[in-house]
């Protein structure tokens, strides 16, 4: 066991965490044992300090709910999987209806949290979430699309393509189309992701670009390719975890499946180059560790280490990368996860939000990835996390 691992063993804590919104008023009981799994540590440390993870529907309560769920089915904790419930249904209404959702916005974002709904559709057939990801189908028909059939980031980024929307859509789109037999579907996301790589990805480096504006109108754009100016740790994790989320999905004999898993093969060594060799941790700009400002950062790692960890145990990719996801949760552990006086686990050094143009006028400049603000237990890093802990078996 590493020393870093050892530095955290203390108890998560017989604490009782209230659950706010339960009907019965049960509440739900912290795991005592200091040995427990890391993801049902931080599960339950999310729990205590958010009865209700998420004001709004999009993908930051997502990403944590899936992960929390994963860990529900594992563990078979039928409190996790409670939480998990009660927390969709203050958004998805008895008719189906997912209040904070606005049709109208065509963002990727409002996507990615379908896929939960999509759980508890296949879990429990109630009609409200068959409704509800319905709704979200309906808005990828709608959403506006590059000449070639890429889907733009959100309606305000006109003609833009992000990293970020490949994991937003693509895993619940592939999964949509496994549940409701629409073939197609898996058409439509392997283009997607076969597009972006067309355009963002660098063969010098083998990274990605964080965003591709068509029109090259952008204040971050090349005049020439299109492509913004740096490689963004989190926007190519998201890309990472999509690629082994939507290759769970995509038949054996879907004709793209090869091309998609050779990006996958193809990304692993750039991501194993430029890991961080005394921590095993990643970049906040992914290939310029030597810079003032920039720091490792906990999302990406976490991100990183999942789709790593993933693609070895599938078979996907060789041995050598189930390493790299060691030496990366590893890093994790030792660098960024704090034990808190209440017994809950944090994840600190996260991303709080990056993006591209808009009101902000975010130039995808080193200085301006560097600058955003640094928090701890933000659900964009701590899901990864456990999701990355689960498929470690930590």
């Amino acid at each position: 066991m590493t020393s870093g691992r050892r530095s955290i063993r203390l108890l998560v804590g017989a604490a009782v965490l209230a659950c706010a919104g339960c009907s019965s008023g049960r509440v739900l009981s912290a795991p005592g044992p200091m040995d427990q799994p890391l993801s049902l540590r931080m599960a339950y440390s999310v729990v205590r300090r958010s009865p209700v993870v998420h004001a709004k529907w999009d993908y930051t309560a997502g990403v944590v709910l899936d992960a929390i769920d994963r860990v529900a089915t594992q563990t078979q904790d039928t409190a996790l999987a409670g939480y998990v419930k009660r927390n969709v249904d203050r958004l998805v209404q008895p008719d189906g209806t997912i209040l904070t959702y606005n049709r109208d916005e065509l963002s990727l974002d409002q996507i990615e949290e379908g896929g939960i709904a999509l759980t508890l559709w296949e879990r429990t057939r109630e009609p409200r979430y068959r409704t509800a990801v319905t709704t979200l189908r309906d808005q990828l028909r709608r959403m506006p699309r590059t000449s070639e059939g890429g889907f733009w980031h959100k309606q305000i980024y006109p003609q833009q393509m992000w990293l970020d929307g490949i994991y937003m859509a693509g895993p619940f789109y592939a999964r949509y189309g496994r549940a409701f037999d629409e073939p197609a579907a898996y058409d439509d996301v392997a283009r997607q992701i076969l597009l972006a790589a067309s355009h963002m990805h660098d063969p010098r480096t083998g990274l990605y670009w964080h965003g591709w504006d068509e029109a090259r109108r952008q204040i971050w754009a090349n005049p020439e390719t299109g492509v913004s100016p740096n490689f963004w740790g989190r926007a190519l994790g998201w890309y990472a975890m999509a690629l082994v989320d939507v290759l769970d999905v995509l038949p054996a004999a879907h004709p793209e499946r090869a091309r998609v898993l050779a990006l996958l093969q193809e990304l692993a060594p750039a991501l194993a180059r430029v890991q961080d060799p005394a921590t095993g941790l990643w970049y906040q700009v992914l290939d310029q560790p030597e810079r003032a400002g920039n720091y490792r950062e906990a999302s990406a790692s976490s991100m990183f280490v999942y789709a790593l960890a993933r693609g070895a145990h599938r078979g996907w990719l060789s041995a050598e990368y189930l390493d790299v996801a060691r030496r990366g949760f590893d890093g994790l552990v030792r660098e960024l996860v704090r034990t808190n006086a209440d017994s809950t686990l944090s994840l600190t050094g996260v991303c709080a939000v990056a993006g591209l143009g808009g009101a902000q006028q975010r130039n995808g400049s080193f200085e301006y990835y560097i600058g955003e603000p640094v928090v701890a237990d933000d659900y964009k890093g701590v899901g990864p996390f456990i999701m990355a802990a689960l498929e470690l078996n930590r």
